[in-house]
């Protein structure tokens, strides 16, 4: 009988290799099952044994990166490259490491900015004085000799281009010195030929900025933006003064107020002193000085005004509105360094100055408008005659029942002298629209040609009338010779001008325009003090 030799050939039972190779049959099975021939591939794990997970590859070890050097303390700063206006010091560091380390990352340089004395009038300037060095020296291979001056429209702004003085060529002479400007008004400097910006420290090519409040370097989440729009009304109508809009803390940055009506914005110092718009006066557009910045003024012929100023303040300032319609609202914004006391929506705060109160509180009440007492009668022709009397029978309550009685407007030679020369304001306008305001009517009018005016006049002023029955009669479109006079209440929180309903007001002819002009040389003069 056969059996099965160790590699799974056939071999007879009792042959040469028969004896050292038989095993139990049921052995050799089990071993065939479980492990296969040598010949064949595995079929896999025998039932009943565990199988054989194969182990992931040990991960490679990072190669290690050898260590950089670290640098040592920066040296002195050099002297400065020019000996007026501006230039560059330089300083150096150096980089420490041993043979096996890498070198240090950075620059071993560092340049600022040193700013001297201004340059003696009539010095040349530092390109140009550059550029001189090769006057009448052999250039391009050639014995030609030229006079240089410097050329600004080649790429690199930091070589020394310089323009053969009349010629159509430039010649680029190697890099300017350090120090020298980028171009003409510029405020980077050129440092191994490279244009480099001044950082607010003070060095070249540092990138660092200053925040929205000002500090160097700091980030914008230290700062806190601070933006409302006030919208308070007038107490009531017919009123019209100053009122508080807000309080701009010291050290504010970035400031801008706006607004877009007929409203003047006025601004005061911590110690109550004006800077814009105040006691009654109106200023004109421009800058200003204040609180250790520069303010800019604008205001535009439809109204809108704006107060702009980079900071940082060195006091508070209080903004205020000198109301002369319904206020619209007012736009103002400012940067504060977080942590600084912010100013209420309603800054209410008492000021140190005469008429300025707390937004919402009602006004001081008026004192009747009393006509002034007329002067003793002089003959006729003379410059102090008194007008004609109010209207017979003209009362407040009659006006409210309609009866008003019939206007009697000045008339005569005597009259617009006298008129004229008693008023604080004499001007030719045009009537923009009417408003009953209580017991009295309110004119909007557009000033044309003012022809005296002993307190300011702008284009468009309220012209008021102590009566409701339209004396004097004004129409709406039409252009009339106003004489008017100012009037300022007790509290000094009313500031008007006021036409009496006996006032002179004419229609504007060219007429009028020639008389009134003879009027005005009719006025005694003011004898010296």
């Amino acid at each position: 009988m056969a059996g099965w030799g160790c590699r799974g050939v056939p071999v007879p039972s009792g042959g040469p290799h028969g004896a050292g190779c038989r095993q139990p049959w049921w052995l050799l099975l089990l071993a065939w099952l479980s492990l296969g021939c040598a010949g064949g591939t595995a079929q896999g794990p025998a039932l009943g044994t565990p199988a054989r997970v194969p182990e992931p590859p040990a991960p490679a070890r990072p190669r290690r990166q050898p260590a950089r050097g670290t640098w040592g303390p920066w040296g002195p700063w050099s002297s400065c490259s020019s000996s007026c206006g501006d230039g560059v010091a330089l300083r150096t560091r150096r980089c420490l490491r041993s043979t096996e380390e890498e070198p240090c990352t950075g620059d071993p340089r560092q340049y600022r900015l040193c700013q001297l004395q201004g340059c003696p009038g009539g010095s040349v300037p530092f390109r140009a004085m550059q550029c001189s060095l090769y006057d009448n020296k052999p250039v391009l291979g050639t014995q030609a000799r030229y006079r240089w001056v410097p050329f600004h429209g080649a790429p690199n702004v930091c070589d020394l281009n310089c323009l053969a003085m009349g010629h159509n060529f430039y010649y680029s002479f190697g890099r300017v010195l350090d120090g020298t400007r980028c171009s003409p008004g510029s405020p980077d400097l050129c440092v191994g030929g490279r244009c480099l910006s001044v950082g607010c420290d003070g060095i070249l090519g540092s990138g660092t900025q200053p925040d929205a409040c000002g500090q160097c370097g700091g980030g914008h989440d230290a700062c806190l933006f601070v933006h409302r729009l006030f919208q308070g009304t007038d107490p009531s109508s017919g009123y019209f003064g100053y009122m508080n809009v807000t309080k701009i803390p010291a050290g504010a940055t970035h400031i801008k107020v706006m607004d877009k009506s007929r409203n003047y914005l006025a601004l005061m110092t911590s110690d109550g002193r004006y800077v814009l718009n105040g006691d009654w006066s109106i200023a004109w557009p421009g800058p200003y000085e204040v609180a250790g910045t520069q303010l800019h003024y604008t205001r535009t012929p439809d109204g809108t005004e704006t107060l702009e100023a980079p900071g940082p303040t060195d006091e508070d300032l209080h903004v205020m509105v000198l109301l002369q319609e319904p206020n619209p609202g007012i736009e103002y914004e400012f940067w504060l360094p977080r942590g600084h006391p912010q100013p209420g929506r309603v800054d209410t705060s008492p000021l140190r100055q005469p008429q300025p109160r707390g937004a919402g509180s009602p006004p001081p009440p008026e004192p009747p408008v009393t006509p002034a007492p007329a002067p003793p009668t002089q003959p006729r022709g003379s410059a102090t005659e008194p007008p004609p009397r109010s209207p017979p029978g003209w009362t407040v309550a009659g006006a409210a029942a309609g009866q008003c009685g019939r206007c009697r407007p000045p008339k005569g030679r005597s009259q617009r002298i006298w008129h004229f020369c008693q008023s604080d304001f004499v001007f030719q306008g045009q009537i923009l629209a009417q408003r009953l305001v209580g017991q009295e009517t309110r004119y909007e009018v557009e000033v044309k040609t003012p022809y005296r005016h002993r307190f300011p006049l702008v284009s468009r002023e309220y012209v008021w009338v102590p009566n409701i029955c339209g004396c004097p009669r004004l129409r709406e479109g039409g252009e009339y010779l106003l004489m008017a006079r100012r009037h300022v209440n007790y509290e000094r929180t009313l500031n008007r001008i006021l036409l009496q309903d006996d006032g002179y007001a004419r229609p504007w002819t060219p007429r009028e325009d020639r008389l009134v002009r003879e009027a005005a040389q009719h006025c005694p003069q003011p004898r010296p003090p």
